[in-house]
């Protein structure tokens, strides 16, 4: 039976041209699925706008036929906030064509992009006039300027230079009814009346599409430190980070703790010649960073007494430092291929959450405890940026148990590991948000009057619901 026509995807072609929207499930099947594959949809169509023009007249006619637009940049999340749902009902937009860079200034260190420009061409384009854009993450060779900004990404260097809230100084946004709000400027102080950008930076799309972002530029660091440390247990890791801290200050860049777990998982599924740093056997690792922006002062002495007081106190049982530049890219390997190799493990639990650096030798112990109860044998695969207290607290099958048994415990582990970690004032989506995955968690544990906040402030910008509808909060709260 041949297709009717659709008056909308003739609009949308009129706009953008016929070779950029896509409606055949074969042309848009890398559009509707998330990574994990937990959320699989079909949309009416996918719209491919070369500009910020184009994004506001597509906007407009959807909005005009109450029809729900999905933003996507790389489509690279992991709660099911960028793929339209099953229904077909649905309209991507992917910012994949949008990839500019508008300016880069040494001067001001600034640089404005377009959303569709990845983090490693952000971090290129800095590098071409001396400077630093700090964000660093796993996917960042497809993860966008875009998507960075909706999620709040956060990355490895959180700890010395903040998450994209803290990175980001004005955007470009295009609005429900597809007006553009112009607040690309490069200004440090604006006091101005309500800080806007913040509503669109981390708002997972379900407020306006960003179009462009300007972020800060830092300067490059000179020397960096790389440390592969055995530890005694996590509360050693968080008492050499203070250590760290108080001798070397803001230049510990990035703190990653990294369970046994973990590293057996990358050693058992890595690529050819990656082995254990230290053959040392330790339950628990961290790996660190110190940076300099200077030439004229080697952090190396002072992280090396560090390491010798820490090894006198029993903190620290063995470590490396890396000593070329290719020495700390392979340390840093093992820990970026952790998600992979616990995908190739098999079925896997997976969480994200924050609890205060001081508690998370406490939240390791008593999740850790709770697990085992519930499920003996339980593997947790616990690594993350524990200095900032952002932990990835996963947990893969008994070994011998069924996928299909394993998975029946999902809840009753989901709620195990939340509810540990709300005992603990902590948060339950500490950078990854909560698109569809985490939206039954975030009700039942954000205060109520938190949730009408950002239902008002939903229903206040986009009345007719027609960003991310059903992502982050439900429909019913905020339908007109």
């Amino acid at each position: 039976m041949p297709n009717l026509p659709d008056p909308l995807v003739d609009e949308l072609i009129a706009i953008v041209g016929s070779s950029h929207v896509l409606t055949d499930d074969m042309d848009t099947a890398r559009y509707v699925g998330d990574w994990r594959r937990n959320f699989p949809g079909a949309a009416r169509a996918v719209v491919r706008p070369a500009t910020t023009q184009e994004v506001s007249r597509v906007v407009a006619a959807c909005s005009a036929r109450r029809v729900a637009v999905v933003p996507q940049g790389g489509n690279t999340g992991l709660v099911g906030g960028s793929t339209p749902d099953a229904t077909r009902r649905e309209v991507v937009l992917s910012l994949d064509r949008m990839t500019a860079i508008r300016r880069v200034d040494p001067l001001d260190n600034a640089m404005t992009l377009e959303a569709g420009c990845s983090v490693m061409s952000a971090q290129a384009a800095a590098v071409s006039v001396g400077r630093l854009f700090p964000l660093s993450l796993a996917s960042e060779g497809s993860a966008t300027v875009g998507g960075v900004v909706s999620t709040n990404a956060g990355g490895e260097q959180v700890l010395r230079y903040g998450n994209t809230r803290d990175l980001t100084l004005g955007l470009e946004v295009v609005l429900a009814d597809g007006r553009v709000l112009d607040s690309l400027s490069a200004l440090r102080k604006d006091n101005t009346g309500y800080d806007l950008k913040q509503l669109f930076i981390g708002g997972e799309g379900t407020l306006g599409i960003v179009t462009a972002a300007t972020f800060k530029l830092y300067a490059q660091p000179r020397q960096v430190v790389t440390a592969w440390v055995a530890v005694r247990d996590p509360q050693a890791a968080v008492e050499l980070l203070a250590l760290l801290g108080t001798a070397v200050g803001e230049r510990v860049t990035a703190f990653e703790l990294i369970g046994r777990q973990a590293l057996d998982q990358v050693l058992a599924h890595g690529t050819p010649g990656m082995r254990d740093p230290l053959d040392s056997g330790s339950g628990w690792a961290v790996l660190f960073d110190v940076s300099e922006t200077s030439e004229r002062m080697d952090p190396s002495p002072a992280v090396e007494d560090v390491l010798g007081m820490a090894m006198e106190q029993g903190l620290v049982l063995d470590a490396v430092l890396a000593r070329s530049v290719q020495q700390g890219r392979d340390l840093w390997a093992l820990r970026e291929h952790i998600p992979e190799a616990q995908r190739l493990e098999g079925p896997s639990i997976k969480h994200d959450i924050s609890v205060a650096v001081s508690r998370i030798p406490e939240f390791i112990a008593e999740a850790g405890a709770a697990l085992e109860a519930l499920l003996p044998g339980v593997r947790v695969v616990c690594f993350g940026h524990v200095g900032d207290g952002n932990l990835h607290y996963n947990q893969s099958k008994p070994v011998g148990m069924a996928d299909s048994d394993f998975l029946r415990h999902v809840d009753r582990v989901h709620n195990t590991v939340h509810e540990i970690t709300m005992a603990m004032n902590g948060s339950i989506s500490a950078e990854h948000g909560i698109g569809r995955l985490k939206q039954a968690a975030f009700l039942q544990y954000k205060p109520p009057v938190a949730i009408d906040l950002m239902a008002r402030i939903k229903k206040a910008i986009d009345p007719g619901n027609v960003f991310n509808p059903g992502r982050v909060l439900p429909c019913d709260l905020v339908n007109p």
